[in-house]
């Protein structure tokens, strides 16, 4: 019995290690030849939209939560909400453009990661009053995201 079972195991590791050596060389191959590739569509170019979207649904859903997520820890999720719809074009623009700028190069990264270090040293250099500041402007996006529904 145990022989059966050590040999089955052998078997089996052979199979895997025949598997895991082939991929690299077979699909060079078949991309190289122009064979067909596996995806929901023959198109290459349509499989790559449908990544594209799949990534950005899945950044921006997980994006969504993480701001939530910051805002629930001081607020109800109805408010956090209302908050986070309250949000004005030109902020939403002006974070994804300075998103942008951090993750285009080294340099960008240093100076919008720079900013927001002295921004918060300087929020917390005097931060009862940015605390009231912050408090006053999430609770009027907070109105002007009540008054959207």
């Amino acid at each position: 019995m145990a022989t059966v079972i050590k040999a089955n195991l052998k078997d089996g590791a052979k199979k895997a290690a025949s598997v895991v050596a082939a991929p690299a060389k077979s699909l060079k191959t078949l991309a190289n030849n122009g064979g067909e590739l596996h995806g929901p569509s023959p198109n290459p170019a349509t499989n790559l939209v449908i990544a594209d979207i799949a990534l950005r649904t899945a950044t921006t859903i997980a994006r969504r939560a993480v701001e939530r997520g910051v805002l629930g820890a001081s607020y109800s999720p109805k408010k956090a909400k209302s908050i986070l719809r309250g949000r004005t074009m030109g902020e939403t623009l002006l974070h994804g453009a300075l998103a942008r700028v951090a993750l285009g190069s080294v340099p960008g990264a240093f100076v919008v990661g720079g900013a927001l270090v002295a921004k918060t040293l300087y929020d917390r250099s005097r931060a009862r009053q940015a605390r009231a500041e912050g408090a006053a402007a999430l609770h009027e996006m907070a109105e002007d995201g009540a008054a959207e529904t």
